[in-house]
């Protein structure tokens, strides 16, 4: 039987339609993969806006936009000038602690503290995408800082002592301090109560907090007052969040807690949150930092929150979502062609800005060395991405312009200063050498060396949950030939420490000495499996 036009259509529309609500059920967690801890959220209408930490990298404070919760896409970072985020000398896994984000009367606030220079700040702006304003200082010596906005127009400034959460009002033009810090709650004994956001619901102040340290035994948990400077009741679920349980112990997502909430335009709520996947290669390891994972809640008029039933959640999320808007997945190739750097290249500390250009040769990033190399805590010539997955491939295409011994230039996995692996190209005398190098603590080794001719090369790394392995080859005839294979775990928070994650970098040094030589980069390739 033949169909008409109408009929096609029709059943055309009806495959749409079922292909759109089978996209608004289930969702995968993280959905912010890699090096994003501390994630907090606001709402604005239909949009989502959502900043995470960032640490000793520059710029600081990376801002997502999403319209599901689910899908999320990079819009720029918060502190974009040196006067904003000053990072000289700072050591691995300082800078910049857990910030917030709000939105109050047609204003961006993000709230942060740079425990290496200054403490406690907020900025603001009125597109999120930037730029934001200077920093605001607000002078309460603490860490984990919120704002919270009462009925009565009072600001409150909600911060992290040793002792527990204490409330504080402030002028939110100026940052003053305008009466006492009181301690309002100190948590439900984990060590470490820290992370507050306080909500207001029926009447009530809902006071969020972190426990039990960003490691294992990490939690939410929450109370409610009256009052907002108490006293606060502890919810009798507590913690509404947690993997260190009996029923999660198993599970390849550990450590989640430091939490935000957000209600969504159609009245759900839904929480953000941080975690990080661990593999059953390496049970008690994990290289790619801290996460931001996403869980519905069901939050009844005048009860507690509930988050995804009981307090677990899972990679595979089946649950319904919010109507998604996936954004364009990103390429696999960058080819250094634009003005700028994309939003997901960071720099170690402030960078120097006249080593780096996008200009000098059309189509290539050019890194002039610098003195310092991977093991200081220094502007290092240096630029990085996160790895997202376990699996994965990275490739870049490198020219070396070296006239002296031991300037050297290639590729790292860097988990700190003190942990590293680096694939490089080295001038040798008359030779051109290619090594593999770890640096894990007080321990510096070549674990592989191949002479190669010439000044230009391929480097590979592939990635899995166990190993890494790195490989060269001649770009003309691009057969790769693998020089050697590390172990991720030494790479692990575990074993490495700090509270970052694995960021692939492509870096330039002349280890110690003046230097004159530039690495050129074609093109760098990121692809995921």
């Amino acid at each position: 039987m033949k169909r008409t036009k109408f009929s096609i259509v029709v059943i055309a529309l009806m495959a749409i339609v079922c292909m759109s609500v089978e996209a608004q059920t289930g969702y995968k967690n993280p959905v912010i993969p890699g090096f994003n801890p501390d994630p907090s959220v606001c709402r604005v209408g239909d949009d989502y806006y959502l900043v995470t930490s960032s640490f000793e990298y520059f710029p600081g404070l990376p801002i997502y936009h999403s319209k599901d919760l689910v899908n999320w896409k990079q819009i720029g970072h918060c502190l974009t000038r040196d006067s904003q985020l000053p990072l000289h000398q700072v050591n691995a896994s300082g800078g910049l602690f857990a910030p917030s984000i709000r939105y109050h009367e047609g204003v961006f606030y993000v709230i942060c503290t740079n425990v290496s220079a200054g403490g406690n700040f907020y900025c603001t702006t009125t597109d999120p995408a930037g730029p934001w304003s200077e920093p605001i200082w607000v002078a309460i010596d603490s860490i984990d800082p919120d704002i919270f906005w009462d009925e009565d127009g009072t600001t409150y400034f909600v911060t992290q002592g040793n002792e527990g959460i204490r409330v504080t009002p402030i002028d939110i033009k100026t940052g003053k301090v305008l009466g006492p810090e009181r301690l309002v709650w100190g948590g439900t004994g984990g060590r470490f109560p820290e992370a507050p956001h306080v909500y207001k619901k029926d009447g009530f102040y809902y006071l969020m907090i972190g426990e039990g340290g960003t490691e294992y035994m990490h939690s939410a948990t929450i109370a409610r007052s009256r009052s907002i400077y108490g006293p606060y009741d502890s919810c009798p679920l507590n913690p509404i969040l947690t993997h260190a349980n009996r029923i999660a112990q198993g599970f390849p997502i550990q450590g989640v807690g430091h939490a935000d909430l957000v209600q969504a335009q159609d009245g759900s709520w839904w929480m953000v949150f941080l975690g990080f996947r661990v593999t059953q290669v390496y049970a008690y390891y994990h290289v790619l930092g801290r996460e931001t994972y996403l869980a519905p809640v069901d939050w009844p008029t005048n009860g507690w929150p509930q988050v995804n039933g009981n307090g677990t959640i899972s990679i595979n999320m089946e649950v319904p979502t919010l109507p998604l808007h996936p954004f364009e997945k990103a390429p696999v190739r960058v080819d250094f062609d634009k003005d700028k750097l994309g939003f997901e290249w960071q720099y170690l500390r402030n960078p120097i800005r006249e080593n780096y250009s996008l200009t000098e040769r059309k189509g290539h990033l050019r890194i002039t060395a610098s003195p310092f190399t991977l093991d200081e805590t220094e502007a290092v010539s240096f630029v990085g991405r996160r790895q997202t997955e376990h699996d994965f491939t990275a490739t870049t295409s490198l020219e070396f312009q070296s006239s002296e011994d031991n300037e050297e230039a290639g590729m790292t996995l860097i988990q700190n200063n003190t942990h590293h692996y680096d694939l490089l190209l080295k001038k040798a005398g008359d030779r051109n050498l290619i090594q593999l190098r770890l640096r894990l603590g007080s321990i510096s080794f070549v674990i592989a060396e191949q002479i190669v001719d010439g000044n230009k090369i391929l480097f590979r790394i592939k990635g899995n949950p166990y190993q890494y392995a790195f490989s060269f080859a001649d770009p003309e005839t691009q057969q790769f030939a693998e020089l050697g294979r590390l172990d991720t775990r030494y790479l692990a928070t575990e074993v490495a420490g700090g509270f970052t994650g694995v960021m692939i970098g492509l870096y330039t040094s002349s280890n110690g000495k003046p230097t004159q030589a530039k690495a050129f980069y074609d093109w760098f390739d990121y692809q995921t499996e």
